[in-house]
């Protein structure tokens, strides 16, 4: 009788122990945490406005390298051999200095027979000195004596100055370009000039640009000019073409330059006006995303979700872009063209502050959980 009892206490113990280990370990976990809603799993992504901003230096004009002012040297006699030549291409001359010397053997003969002449004359002048009105000769003839001197002496003045012309000057000072002249050449009144020489050695880059462009220039600014080599020097704008031209609708602009072995007339140079600043609808460079349908840009909706927008560019400059058509003005644009986004994505739009990136973030957000679910659960055990 006392068997029956004992019997159904061991069966009570053995049924409660299963339910309470299960009490047990149904305590000591939580409830599965609910699934993350669509903004939580948003990326954040950083967001610039498209607005107006200053993009300097982002006017630029490409053209050709000229003399500021050319000179053409010629002879101013005909007829004369070539001598000597005395100045090549490459060589700066001085104002007044001898480039061309013509051969004088035959004026020299001209002259010393108008010197006879003169000479001639001029005795046969004075000897009817104080003989007007005394009847030994008459007044025609006094007359014709005094004017065959003057004759004789303005002849000899003429080849005394072809004498001198015989010696081909320089007319300014500068850099020889071009010499076209050789000895035993002859000189001829009309033709291509013996020597151009760059009067102080000047060089000027001369651009052409549209008349939008123009109203941004002004004489005195500066200019960084990148030469065909690849050195830049520092320019200055010397003139503003007053018109346009009818045809181009384009005008000239001429951009002084330092006086340099390396900067050559007739090459060819790229300017980029350093203090031209104008407020245009711009983006930063990173926002831009090219692809086989062209540039385009991620506009992020009043919803959070992104889209891709066709863009126009125009000028760039100090990491800039003009959009010359696109979205509208004010419009939330992704700063990071690069981030791997879709149609439709839903983010997490951050003005201001640049936002992490992603990866970082997520890993800095994960480790303090998994710390802290670490921590938990060694206290419990």
């Amino acid at each position: 009788m006392r068997q029956a009892p004992m019997r159904d206490g061991m069966r009570l113990k053995l049924t409660l122990v299963p339910v309470l280990a299960a009490l047990a370990l149904a305590a000591c976990h939580k409830p599965p945490p609910p699934p993350p809603s669509d903004d939580q799993q948003a990326r954040s992504v950083r967001v610039v406005r498209l607005e107006p901003r200053a993009i300097a230096g982002s006017l630029s004009a490409s053209g050709d390298l000229v003399p500021r002012e050319e000179a053409a040297v010629a002879p101013e006699v005909t007829g004369f051999r070539v001598l000597r030549v005395m100045a090549d291409v490459g060589d700066y001359v001085r104002a007044g200095q001898t480039l061309v010397q013509l051969d004088p053997a035959l004026l020299q003969a001209q002259v010393a027979q108008a010197e006879a002449q003169a000479a001639q004359a001029e005795d046969q002048a004075r000897r009817v000195e104080g003989l007007d009105g005394e009847g030994v000769l008459s007044q025609e003839q006094i007359a014709q004596r005094r004017f065959q001197a003057q004759a004789a002496r303005a002849n000899l003045r003429d080849l005394q100055t072809r004498m001198r012309k015989l010696s081909v000057a320089a007319p300014v000072s500068g850099l020889v370009l071009e010499r076209t002249v050789r000895p035993g050449d002859l000189a001829a009144g009309a033709g291509t000039p013996w020597f151009r020489i760059a009067r102080d050695g000047q060089i000027e880059l001369s651009a052409d640009m549209s008349q939008d462009d123009l109203a941004r220039i002004r004489p005195g600014q500066t200019a960084t000019v990148t030469l065909p080599n690849g050195p830049a020097v520092q320019g200055r704008v010397r003139l503003v073409s007053p018109q346009i031209d009818p045809q181009t609708k384009l005008g000239e602009v001429r951009i002084l330059l330092p006086v340099r072995s390396d900067i050559r007339a007739g090459g060819f140079a790229r300017a980029e006006f350093d203090d031209a600043v104008g407020a245009v609808p711009a983006l930063p460079e990173t926002a831009i995303r090219y692809d086989a349908d062209g540039a385009s840009v991620m506009v992020v909706g009043a919803d959070n979700r992104v889209r891709r927008v066709p863009v126009q560019t125009g000028q760039r400059g100090s990491g800039l872009v003009e959009i010359v058509r696109g979205p509208p003005a004010g419009s939330r644009v992704v700063q990071n063209a690069a981030a791997f986004l879709l149609d439709g994505d839903r983010v997490r739009p951050v003005e201001g502050a640049a936002a992490q990136p992603d990866g970082k973030a997520a890993g800095k957000a994960a480790a303090p959980a998994q710390t802290s679910a670490a921590n938990t659960q060694a206290t419990r055990r």
